[in-house]
């Protein structure tokens, strides 16, 4: 096999496995990577608005708000306004997503994170650098992407509030 051939190989297998990761939390816990996302977000912090959530996850507050509409639908979230400020609106977990959170999945990228952590500065580096290049050689540099492995939609209904949408720089 050439060498572009491997490479291509071992592209794909990044590929696959995101999907297969995308899969199984589909199935085990019915929820997307954006979903899951801001639920864990949510369990770390009790108290946010949706704009907090957009920055806290990379993604616009119009995919924000889409998703929290459905999370909410689900009974998964509630939305109370402040007392102090009754402009603001806080989303809260309920007692629901703590079920659906206790056996969903990790995201992909927790572990991908502990596993590239642990490898030694150098290794870091050049993982990055080959990986820019790659992007470079397939002219996806002007691409923005968040940083969350999820390969898009799996439901054929879904909207595009369903994948990830990165916040536009300002």
């Amino acid at each position: 096999m050439d060498r572009y051939e491997e490479v291509l190989v071992a592209l794909r297998r990044i590929i696959r496995a995101t999907d297969l990761h995308s899969r199984q939390l589909s199935k085990v816990a019915g929820l997307t990577a954006p979903q899951l996302l801001i639920l864990q977000l949510l369990k770390q912090r009790t108290e946010l608005t949706a704009g907090e959530i957009a920055q806290g996850v990379s993604l616009s507050q119009a995919t924000v708000t889409t998703i929290l509409d459905r999370l909410e639908k689900r009974g998964f979230i509630e939305r109370q306004r402040g007392s102090t400020d009754k402009r603001k609106v806080f989303v809260h977990l309920t007692p629901a997503a703590g079920d659906v959170l206790a056996t969903a999945p990790k995201p992909l990228q927790e572990s991908f994170v502990s596993a590239f952590q642990a490898l030694p500065d150098w290794e870091q580096t050049m993982i990055l650098s080959a990986l820019e290049r790659v992007a470079f050689m397939m002219d996806a540099q002007h691409i923005d992407a968040s940083p969350f492995l999820h390969v898009g939609p799996l439901d054929p209904h879904a909207t595009s509030a369903d994948t990830v949408e990165p916040v536009q720089p300002a």
